[in-house]
């Protein structure tokens, strides 16, 4: 086999096509995490209550609300809890979730799975495992090697000399500008 510009660009992309698809994917989906999170969902809700304490600072201690939420009869074990501006969010092991009222005492318990192949794909993108770290690291040298071999496929009127280096200079133009405007 010849290594060239084009046959280095056209193997790399293959190699990578399945990543490349997950990657964009999962990607867009966190774009858009606020109205749509399948790495959860939940697939069924319960009303639950909460005898709040006079003393506050009791909704920050573990061993009062592993006692008090026992009366839910959740399946999973008791996993932490956090305070803030008033709500009180509990959780469970295997993917369960309580959110309480801190004042009322009232709320809601989510069980939660994820969203098949979906959330799988975004698992992959937020993932801190070490050897899938490295792996994403080759993958983004890839990528630049894709690019800048891309960039060298000689192809006449269209080629980067004469058209392609405009369009790329547009491409970087746009997150310069995000990271100027928008940070």
């Amino acid at each position: 086999m010849k290594f060239t510009n084009r046959s280095i660009h056209r193997d790399f992309a293959y190699f990578y096509v399945g990543l490349i698809i997950a990657f964009s994917f999962s990607g867009i989906i966190l774009n858009h995490r606020q109205d749509w999170y399948p790495m959860d969902y939940t697939y069924e809700s319960e009303e639950v209550s909460l005898e709040i304490p006079s003393d506050k600072k009791l909704l920050n201690d573990e061993a009062y609300l592993k006692e008090a939420t026992k009366i839910w009869k959740v399946d999973g074990k008791f996993d932490g809890a956090r305070l803030r501006d008033g709500k009180l969010r509990v959780y469970f092991k295997d993917n369960i979730i309580a959110d309480v009222d801190a004042n009322t005492g009232k709320g809601i318990l989510e069980y939660k799975r994820r969203t098949p192949i979906i959330g799988h794909t975004m698992y992959l993108h937020k993932t801190t495992n070490k050897s899938w770290i490295w792996y994403s690291d080759i993958f983004g040298a890839a990528m630049l090697v894709i690019a800048i071999t891309g960039m060298l496929i000689p192809a006449g009127k269209n080629g980067f000399k004469k058209r392609g280096w405009k369009l790329a200079l547009a491409g970087l133009l746009f997150p310069l500008l995000f990271l100027i405007f928008l940070a």
